[in-house]
């Protein structure tokens, strides 16, 4: 056993001196990050990170505690039995011994992957995009993880999970006048197997789309989605099936199970068991086992996602996705149309790959009216240029009802946020507003 699982054996012992259950959820964490910046090399940093979490049930309430001090077991356990005198009641159990998948969340190459390497595959990046165009500030960051993730609860659970993590990006800035161009490509996942020069080559063929600046004229028209620009209707469906939003009554897909909600070729799967995947994982961070979880397929709803609380208080079972319902790695079916062709489908439309201010607003219910940050204008069958001043409307639910197209090329998209770790094709909607300012 490692020290951190004494740690959490230990801490789970100590809580049940007065709790009626505890869990504890540990992570130690060492990062190495090479960030490039202006073209030149800014950082060569490396951190660590220790965090642990007490949750402890105490008269039916919860408490919860954490501290970056592996030593300070009497005062993390302390202050989650204090915090539970004032805390929420709870509506479920801790969940039991699980038998956990086999999955690959741990590549010992990326260990091997030093910093002087790291610099130079960066300066390989920034010095491609330079070579298309020393008028472009470059910035680079590439950054590798080693994680020790554990967990022990007092019903008997005790997990532990390796993982490491490889995330890459490269992206720029021309200015040219009042012109500001922003672009660039990222991707994160498990293991080391990530192709410098391609993400470099995808950041320069935005620029390359973007050289002419081709005028749009507001009206209705059909609108790609590049897979990254997709977030703009995953962000609203991930909402809406987010268990907390159906269980208070405010997510329009509520009532809507079992029912056609989405074009009859559009599937999405949350699965956390992709090899590598960037959330793959065997357990969440309430203890429970993750699972493959079909959210619609064939256009019809089939699950919504719940943590433990929520689960309980609606009478059904936890999906896996901890306390905070994040998804894993969503995966959108691919269609049988080749992006090409879909593009010479079009007379007129767009290509949409970013947006600024999404999010904002209302999202939950699907409305939708937001700036393009990067789009292309699509004039029989090529892309012109990209478009300036330009405001995409519309509705998150309808669009995804009204599917034209879905390209059979896929690709992985990475980010910060909720539902930005996914593998989406292109997908063409029948018609959206545009606004031209």
């Amino acid at each position: 056993m490692k020290v951190s699982e004494q740690w959490t054996a230990r801490i789970v012992d100590k809580a049940m001196g007065k709790a009626q259950s505890a869990q504890v959820a540990l992570l130690e964490q060492e990062t190495s990050e090479v960030k490039f910046e202006n073209s030149h090399l800014k950082s060569a940093e490396s951190s660590q990170r220790t965090e642990i979490e007490v949750k402890v049930i105490l008269n039916d309430k919860v408490g919860v505690s954490t501290t970056t001090d592996p030593g300070d077991v009497d005062g993390v356990v302390s202050r989650a039995l204090a915090a539970a005198e004032f805390g929420n009641p709870v509506h479920y159990a801790m969940p039991g011994v699980g038998r956990l998948p086999a999955v690959k969340t741990f590549d010992p190459a990326l260990l091997q992957l030093a910093k002087p390497e790291m610099i130079q595959l960066g300066q390989g990046m920034v010095e491609m995009i330079n070579s298309y165009n020393p008028e472009i500030l470059t910035e680079a960051v590439i950054s590798k993880t080693q994680q020790h993730v554990a967990f022990a609860n007092s019903a008997g659970a005790v997990y532990a999970e390796e993982h490491t993590n490889f995330n890459v990006g490269a992206m720029g800035q021309l200015v040219r006048g009042t012109d500001i161009l922003f672009a660039g490509h990222s991707i994160g996942q498990k293991q080391r197997a990530l192709d410098t020069e391609e993400i470099a080559e995808r950041t320069i063929e935005h620029f390359r789309m973007a050289e002419r600046i081709a005028p749009v004229q507001s009206g209705e028209m059909p609108v790609i989605f590049t897979p990254a620009g997709l977030f703009a209707l995953l962000l609203t469906l991930g909402l809406g099936l987010d268990g907390k939003n159906v269980y208070l009554g405010a997510s329009p897909l509520g009532d809507k199970l079992g029912e056609p909600v989405a074009d009859s070729r559009f599937t999405i799967v949350d699965d956390p068991f992709i090899d590598f995947g960037p959330n793959t994982s065997a357990f969440d961070n309430e203890g429970v086992v993750r699972q493959v979880t079909p959210l619609i397929e064939d256009g019809v709803l089939r699950n919504f996602v719940y943590d433990l609380e929520t689960a309980g208080r609606s009478s059904t079972r936890p999906t896996g996705h901890g306390f905070d319902r994040q998804h894993t790695n969503l995966v959108v079916k691919p269609g049988d149309v080749p992006f090409m062709q879909m593009l010479r489908g079009i007379r007129q439309g767009l290509l949409v790959h970013d947006f600024l201010g999404l999010g904002q607003g209302n999202p939950i219910n699907g409305e939708f009216s937001v700036n393009v940050f990067l789009g292309y204008m699509i004039e029989n069958g090529e892309i012109t240029g990209r478009v300036k001043d330009v405001m995409l409307a519309g509705n998150a639910y309808q669009a995804l009802k009204d599917i034209a197209v879905i390209s059979e090329e896929r690709d992985w998209v990475s980010g910060p946020y909720a539902y930005q770790n996914y593998l989406a094709p292109y997908i063409q909607v029948g018609k959206l507003s545009v606004i031209a300012k």
